[in-house]
């Protein structure tokens, strides 16, 4: 079947190239260099498996940046548009979304929209009837950055917020695609499925916010916080995974989707979504007091990117470290190498680690690599376990 996805960041393009390997699928963009490069089988994000099955597989994969032509005859249309969280009304911005909502709708087709952008509690009821239309569901993405198609290709589950002969199709498509031998698949209403995906998100958020405090309480005490962990998590009910600390819980995620439930949370009682979403800023004025006692003349920051396998620094931890140390009008370095700028946010980004290297007196790193190992005597990281 043709099967249309309207966005092609990491949710988009992985599942455009998922599905192109039994499916017709053209995916929309619009921005032309993404389109002409996807149509080259280049990959415009950093994902080990979105470049290998451009590189390795026959997909029956187009790009375009014509609405009509990718939705004209598709059953499915899958919408992963970007909802970034507006600090001003306190809510995603779904406009994005709508806004294929109303060309579909204006187009007069039967297309069966899937929603898989994260969206509010109540947001699939609430288009249902602000623009009369039922030919709409919602399908939470449980995705890693740079790992987006490995994680459809082995997915944790697969939730559909339907419970319908199409929503059984379109879990069907997934299941197929993937190369897992049993994947959990659960039907429930929209509004439920909703909840689902930023009820995970914040909790994840919450795992990482718990081990960053108890590592901060470890170092301010004196204490070695990689023991206290481990010992923490020999007990098998909590795990030994999502566990090493960090200098805040980031990406395009975690951030924004903590934000939004507690936004939901409105007239409900609560004491820990506040506290999960509140605890980010806490543990990032940690990290800069910790910078700051040391009384730097110049701070380099290796890596905006906050993960491995990753090339994307929206919303990282780190930005808001480099915010609150320049607020102490001390000189900050970058070292992005992903970066074509010369200057991010004021700060000036620095192409070669050994310029970086000589021009700072603390460089903080997030997570180390080959390059941090050599300079260690002058990297601040709260990396205990070198993973994640």
């Amino acid at each position: 079947m043709k099967i249309a996805v309207a966005g092609t960041g990491y949710v988009g393009l992985s599942l455009a190239t998922l599905l192109s390997q039994n499916n017709e699928v053209v995916a929309l963009d619009v921005i032309p260099n993404k389109v002409d490069m996807i149509n080259n089988r280049v990959s415009p994000i950093k994902d080990e498996y979105i470049e290998k099955y451009f590189e390795e597989k026959d997909l029956n994969l187009k790009a375009t940046l014509d609405y009509k032509e990718a939705f004209n005859g598709a059953k499915f249309i899958i919408i992963s548009t970007p909802t970034n969280y507006d600090e001003n009304t306190g809510y995603f911005d779904t406009s994005s979304v709508e806004d294929i909502i109303k060309k579909v709708k204006d187009m007069g087709i039967d297309s069966t929209m899937v929603v898989k952008s994260t969206i509010p509690v109540g947001f699939i009821e609430s288009v249902k009837e602000k623009y009369n239309v039922d030919n709409i569901m919602f399908s939470p993405e449980f995705l890693r950055e740079g790992k987006a198609l490995y994680d459809n290709l082995y997915p944790s589950r697969i939730i559909v917020g339907e419970k319908s002969e199409r929503a059984e199709e379109f879990a069907g498509l997934l299941v197929s695609a993937s190369l897992k031998e049993e994947v959990p698949v659960k039907y429930m209403n929209s509004t439920e499925a909703e909840a689902v995906k930023l009820f995970a998100n914040t909790y994840l958020a919450l795992r990482v916010a718990y081990f960053n405090e108890l590592d901060t309480f470890a170092e301010l005490k004196g204490l070695n916080a990689g023991d206290i962990i481990e010992g923490v998590c020999l007990d098998p009910r909590i795990g030994n995974h999502y566990n090493n600390p960090s200098f805040g819980y980031g990406g395009y995620c975690l951030p924004k989707d903590a934000k939004q439930l507690l936004a939901n949370y409105e007239n409900v009682p609560q004491n820990l979504i506040e506290a999960i979403v509140k605890a980010n800023d806490t543990r990032k004025d940690h990290i800069a007091d910790m910078i700051l006692k040391r009384n730097p003349k110049c701070v380099g920051i290796y890596r905006l990117t906050m993960k491995s396998g990753s090339d994307n620094f929206r919303a990282s931890a780190i930005q808001g470290v480099i915010d609150r140390v320049k607020s102490h009008n001390i000189n900050v370095v970058i070292y992005e190498p992903t970066l074509n700028e010369n200057i991010f946010g004021d700060c000036e980004v620095i192409s070669q680690f050994a310029e970086f290297n000589d021009m700072t007196d603390i460089v903080l790193v997030n997570r180390m690599d080959e390059n941090t190992f050599k300079i260690k005597e002058k990297v601040y990281t709260r990396d205990l376990f070198c993973r994640d």
